[in-house]
């Protein structure tokens, strides 16, 4: 089993989507004690854009980065109610004909794959919020990739700047709820093996 870890938050060891991810990792490495993992830091090493001259190669490298994961964890912030540039350029070179779809029948080659988002919002954005509907990435990632045959499924932290914010400070509880479900929504991934009697 190979496991694919990747991050994109600037915030370093103050980011909540890589405290998720990294729970993720380690619940997964748990649960497959002899399986590998490759890292990838989208901050640390971004991606260049996508061009004419190097795009394809490097895309092609990208994608089979994917094609050997069993698993594929993204630690995915919310800037400016979408994602961060990096995690885009990403997603632009994934999306190459030939190698993560059919260049003609469009059959998706990326298919089989736990895709697993660790997500986090600074503020509010679910349904009966005041800005529901606004955090564009969770609804862009699926689009985004559908052409490849890649199904995230998003576990999201909200509120993560209620605790370092004094105008959120009433929100603190909800943002506390928010990422404690989180985190026990992840320590729920994936089925222990039984060990033989």
């Amino acid at each position: 089993m190979h496991l694919l870890h990747l991050d994109s938050s600037f915030q370093g060891d103050r980011s909540v989507s890589r405290r998720l991810s990294a729970r993720a990792a380690e619940r997964w490495r748990s649960v497959h004690p002899d399986g590998t993992v490759s890292y990838r830091d989208f901050h640390a090493d971004p991606l260049p854009h996508y061009t004419l001259e190097d795009g394809p190669a490097r895309s092609a490298a990208l994608i089979d980065e994917i094609k050997r994961a069993d698993t594929v964890l993204l630690g995915l912030p919310l800037y400016n109610f979408g994602a961060p540039s990096t995690v885009k350029a990403w997603v632009d070179h994934l999306i190459l004909a030939g190698e993560s779809f059919h260049a003609e029948t469009r059959e998706p080659f990326l298919t089989g794959k736990d895709f697993i988002v660790l997500a986090s919002r600074g503020g509010g954005y679910a349904a009966g919020t005041p800005r529901e509907g606004w955090d564009h990435a969770e609804t862009w990632l699926p689009h985004g990739i559908s052409l490849t045959g890649l199904e995230p499924r998003f576990i999201t932290a909200e509120l993560t700047l209620a605790p370092v914010t004094p105008a959120m400070a009433e929100l603190v509880p909800l943002a506390e709820q928010s990422l404690a479900a989180a985190e026990a929504e992840i320590d729920a991934l994936w089925t222990p093996i039984p060990v033989p009697a």
